[in-house]
């Protein structure tokens, strides 16, 4: 289906879910929307499953926008309590359009969640209570991150109750717009071998053309995939070594249960001595809304900044904010990301002092000082039983591939020799524009393969897309013979 047609169908006002492989233009398609809808004065929520995605919309997390944070269910008590914050049910009943951008790594728990909400607080027993639901994504991602044991059936947004009443209209883009053309140079596209791993039917030509890729030169400021944090620590522990100049070292504090600060590091990520020179490549862990940053975020460390750290400033904004990108894990159930400033009513007897802090140039050119931050874990009544205080921030010369979903890249060094999860493969090699910055260092058995579910489900969205293209364009015709 091409752009056009997409937004003629949702321009009908149906519920559509808007999907196609990476670069056929789906984030364009929904900001085309977006400002239709807008020029309209027509009342619409852009969100995203995760605060990269989110930022890339303008945007909020989903978690965030409807005030479910990071639960997978919610009582009677819970869905009066937030009916009952004023600002939430405002927001929700003047809502007409909800945009839900990267559905694939929506939890299919989370999405019948934003759905029970929204017809709690919108008194309405229709779909996402009766307002227009627009979803965007591709489900050859790698998937939400579920329970322990949890099933991939269990856990995309397409086999939930909420997606099957929504009816989505389904729009299959077929352009492509990120990957480059290499056929005139006598190459094979990138473009032909993502398609090819989405039908998988990988040919031994375009095996031999990615691994091809390994004595390649790719640009000095590639960023570097890895499958393991393990290998990931180990990149960036070495390019921090190689620069010189003075090191600054930050010290997290935590108070508290020992068990639940231990959760905390493990949700938080970080290091509890966070050590960083001036030209480390860095990448913020935490949603910051002031600073317009997301957890994803990346940019240089360019100097420290005395500043003055403040317990008594307050940000009403952050006392339902959703930090992380999705609930990565069972330990994640219980923990609310807080900055520091949104904790108000909890005064600590802390004093103002001056410390010098990292100064980040971001990837957009903006510069901002990244200041401490406070994740935390209450109890039912909003006691707080351990907090965890540092930097919110982590040395990215490398990342792992669930943190580049999302993000294009010009050039990139990327390793799937030790792929162990289904996607993993599809989803780095789709975040470069063409073969001539790609350098892969290995693959295994794994590596191009796609999820059983995934592909089933692929296959039946682009019926439904071609179907709901043809219908559409019939109905054009007959309005236009009638006029």
């Amino acid at each position: 289906m091409r752009q056009s047609s997409a937004l003629d169908i949702l321009k009908t006002g149906q519920n559509v879910f808007l999907t196609g492989s990476a670069g056929s233009g789906k984030t364009y398609t929904l900001n085309q929307y977006i400002d239709y809808l807008r020029a309209r004065r027509v009342p619409v929520a852009v969100t995203a499953s995760t605060g990269i995605a989110a930022t890339h919309m303008n945007g909020t997390t989903i978690h965030s926008w409807s005030g479910i944070g990071i639960k997978d269910e919610l009582s009677d008590r819970d869905l009066t309590t937030l009916s009952r914050k004023q600002f939430l049910a405002d927001r929700l009943k003047d809502t007409a359009v909800l945009v839900i951008d990267e559905i694939s790594m929506l939890h299919a728990k989370q999405l019948n969640l934003v759905s029970q909400v929204l017809k709690h607080v919108r008194k309405n027993d229709k779909a996402f209570g009766g307002i227009q639901v627009v979803v965007a994504g591709d489900f050859f991602q790698l998937p939400p991150i579920g329970s322990k044991g949890e099933t991939n059936r269990e856990k995309f947004a397409f086999m939930s109750e909420a997606w099957l009443d929504a009816k989505f209209h389904i729009c299959y883009l077929s352009e492509q717009h990120r990957q480059v053309s290499e056929a005139a140079n006598g190459g094979l596209d990138l473009d032909d071998i993502l398609n090819q791993i989405r039908r998988q039917e990988v040919t031994f030509e375009s095996i031999a053309a990615l691994e091809a890729t390994f004595d390649q030169n790719v640009d000095i400021k590639r960023t570097r995939l890895y499958t393991h944090n393990l290998n990931v620590n180990s990149i960036n522990d070495k390019e921090l070594a190689a620069l010189e100049g003075e090191m600054m070292r930050f010290t997290a504090t935590s108070t508290g249960d020992s068990k639940l600060v231990e959760t905390l590091k493990k949700t938080v990520r970080t290091q509890d001595d966070l050590v960083l020179k001036v030209g480390a490549k860095v990448m913020f862990i935490k949603n910051n809304t002031e600073l317009g940053v997301s957890n994803g975020t990346m940019g240089e460390l360019i100097g420290f900044a005395a500043v003055k750290i403040d317990d008594s400033k307050d940000s009403s904004d952050d006392l339902i904010e959703d930090d992380d990108d999705s609930a990565e894990s069972e330990n994640d159930k219980n923990v609310k990301g807080k900055s520091k400033k949104a904790i108000k009513e909890k005064p600590k007897s802390k004093k103002p002092t001056t410390q010098k802090m990292p100064v980040v140039r971001l990837n957009s050119g903006r510069e901002v000082v990244a200041e401490p931050e406070e994740w935390i874990i209450e109890d039912e009544t909003g006691d707080v039983l351990a907090s965890y205080e540092q930097v919110p921030l982590c040395l990215a010369w490398a990342i792992t591939i669930h943190k580049s979903q999302g993000m294009t890249l010009e050039a990139a060094e990327i390793d799937l020799s030790r792929t162990f999860e289904l996607g993993q493969g599809y989803v780095a090699l789709s975040r470069l524009k063409s073969l001539a910055g790609l350098q892969l260092l290995g693959m295994n058995d794994m590596s191009l393969q796609l999820d059983p579910l995934a592909r089933g489900a692929d296959k039946r969205f682009l019926v439904l897309s071609d179907e709901a293209d043809a219908n559409y364009s019939m109905l054009d015709e007959e309005h236009d013979a009638g006029t």
